[in-house]
C-alpha cells in the first residue's frame, strides 16, 4: 500500500544510523514490528498478579518426562 508520510527527518536519520538498515521503508516498517510487538507485551505484563493459582498444586508432580 503506498503511503505519504510527514516523517520527523531527525527521527528518521537516527533510526536509520541506530538500525543499520538500508533504506527507509526497512527502517519504518521495522519500527512498526517493534512497536507492535512492545504493545503486545505491555498488554501481557498487565496479567501479572492477577492470575491465582491453586496452593495444593504440585507442579514438580507433572515434570516426569518419559
Amino acid at each position: 500500500m503506498a503511503t505519504n508520510l510527514d516523517i520527523d527527518p531527525r527521527l528518521l536519520e537516527e533510526a536509520l544510523k541506530i538500525g543499520g538498515l538500508k533504506t527507509k521503508k526497512a527502517t519504518v516498517n521495522k519500527a512498526l514490528e517493534e512497536f507492535i510487538q512492545r504493545r503486545k507485551q505491555e498488554d501481557v505484563l498487565t496479567l501479572f498478579g492477577s492470575i491465582v493459582y491453586d496452593p495444593e498444586y504440585d507442579y514438580k508432580k507433572h515434570r516426569n518426562r518419559k
